[in-house]
């Protein structure tokens, strides 16, 4: 069983920014496949951004050039940089782990754009 803490959202102006954290347990981190997952208010969880245990990484069209994953391998932390937020990024954000078979799911962190 794999942990996964996430960390960092709030309440920002547009055109701010938040980076969230997603914390996960276990030896073996390097292995897995990283993402972050969104879900707005009557709206289906959509994928953000992910990244390989190489460090390949793929962005939804939404966020890209906004938004940047990164992990750290040394901390088994996945991290997200969210700048110049806009109103529509407002979602519950989720930190997914996949290895092999096996998917896990953070408890997920609001983040609020105001106009």
């Amino acid at each position: 069983q794999v942990h996964l803490v996430e960390s960092g959202g709030g309440l920002q102006q547009a055109g701010g920014s938040l980076r969230l954290s997603c914390a996960a347990s276990g030896d073996i981190f390097r292995l897995y496949y990283m993402g972050w997952y969104r879900q707005a208010p009557g709206k289906q969880r959509e994928q953000v951004a992910r990244i390989s245990s190489g460090g390949d990484t793929n962005y939804a069209d939404s966020v890209k050039g906004r938004f940047t994953i990164s992990r750290d391998n040394a901390k088994d932390t996945v991290y997200l940089q969210m700048n110049t937020l806009k109103p529509e990024d407002t979602a519950v954000y989720y930190c997914n782990a996949k290895w092999g078979r096996y998917d896990w799911w953070g408890q997920g962190t609001q983040v609020t754009v105001s106009s």
